[in-house]
């Protein structure tokens, strides 16, 4: 077999592990990780405030609890699905952030999805934070159809940080933020 030939058949194999394999899966979970930017700082006179905090929702036992407990604390909001690579990339960030700030901040990471496939991903990534899911038709402050997306609330009900997609939430200008706020 002639070089060229090998290195073109180690080249296939390489970028169709990307695509049948768990390696490949891994790796676009990496790259995402990666190349995630940071959210977005909402500018003061820029932010739009949540007045209703009247939000059904159901916590990791199942059990119906509404949002309004939330009403003057600093919120982090998450919407995600398991299944999705961006929602997985972002989860190891989030998990260091609520082990930083998950007794000054109330973190809901929302998802619509059954109990099972969440809990087998927080099992096999070793997450301990807080799964909220969500009631489908009830209200709600927040648009839960991009996915993933997030917020933080401050504890007047504004939004100070967002993304829309993908978001690195460990950067250093998010937890200056959540410094500040939880002060």
């Amino acid at each position: 077999m002639k070089k060229r030939t090998l290195k073109n058949l180690l080249l296939i194999l390489v970028v169709l592990s990307f695509f049948v394999t768990p390696l490949g899966f891994e790796s676009k979970v990496l790259l995402s990780r990666w190349f995630a930017p940071g959210p977005e700082i909402v500018k003061p006179e820029d932010r739009r405030k949540i007045t209703d905090y009247n939000w059904r929702l159901k916590d990791e036992d199942w059990k119906v609890f509404n949002f309004s407990k939330s009403r003057g604390r600093v919120v982090f909001v998450n919407f995600w699905a398991s299944w999705r690579i961006p929602s997985i990339a972002e989860r190891r960030g989030i998990q260091k952030l609520y082990e930083v700030y998950g007794d000054r901040v109330d973190f809901y990471l929302i998802t619509n999805e059954r109990k099972e496939p969440v809990l087998d991903l927080m099992k096999r990534r070793s997450y301990a934070f807080p799964v909220t899911y969500l009631m489908i038709g009830e209200k709600m402050p927040l648009d839960a159809k991009k996915v993933p997306s997030g917020y933080i609330i401050d504890k007047n009900g504004y939004i100070v940080a967002e993304s829309d997609g993908i978001a690195d939430w460990g950067t250093p200008e998010i937890r200056r933020l959540l410094d500040s706020l939880t002060k």
